[in-house]
């Protein structure tokens, strides 16, 4: 896999808030302490303003989303599932019901975490890898050849699967977001896909990532 490119650290006033729900005790002992360590401040219940991610948590996609009650799936805030297994199902429901930031529960970190919250927070969408492979391998056609990518498009490609929007990207690259999203629609049309999920799943079958 390419290397990663160095982030910067965050402004010292983002607030990351998160409130967890889960129907098993043990998962709640760990992932609280998980939030705690990657900086987020756990609520009760969320708010609105500035935004609390809800993390739900459950064996399988479908149970992780089960425990939101419904008030918290219509789009009032973000959501971040972690779970064990992703089923193709799982995986489409979740995102029909609004779900862009999920992790694997064995790759679950600090570091890991708190940039999922982020993803989630602002509205970018983060995927476990093999997820985006197991959904690109049901509906694409063939791998065809593709054109080697500039460093350029490789840079914007690995921080796209690190889950980072245009204006983070701009900032590690030190451009403008004009350049980024004029890098992102040549990158796509080399990958001949149609939307960022793609291309990380395109750039991991092709071996760009």
């Amino acid at each position: 896999m390419a290397s990663r490119i160095p982030l910067p650290r965050p402004a010292g006033d983002e607030r990351l808030r998160a409130c967890l729900t889960t129907r098993s005790p043990r998962a709640r002992i760990g992932l609280t302490a998980l939030l705690k360590r990657a900086g987020a401040q756990l609520e009760p219940q969320p708010e609105k303003s500035p935004p609390t991610v809800v993390v739900a948590v459950g064996r399988s996609v479908e149970e992780a989303v089960d425990t939101c009650p419904a008030s918290y799936r219509h789009g009032d805030y973000p959501l971040l599932v972690v779970a064990d297994e992703f089923s193709p199902s799982g995986v489409r429901r979740a995102l029909q019901g609004g779900v862009r930031v999920m992790l694997l529960s064995a790759e679950v970190t600090p570091n890991h975490l708190r940039a999922a919250l982020r993803s989630a927070r602002h509205g970018d969408g983060r995927l476990p890898y093999q997820v985006l492979v197991g959904l690109l391998n049901r509906s694409a056609a063939p791998v065809r050849p593709i054109e080697k990518l500039t460093i350029r498009q490789s840079e914007v490609l690995n921080l796209i699967a690190d889950g980072h929007g245009n204006a983070a990207i701009a900032r590690v690259l030190s451009c403008s977001e004009h350049t980024v999203k004029n890098v992102i629609y040549d990158l796509m049309a080399r990958l001949q896909v149609n939307n960022r999920a793609q291309a990380v799943a395109q750039g991991i079958r092709t071996g760009l990532i």
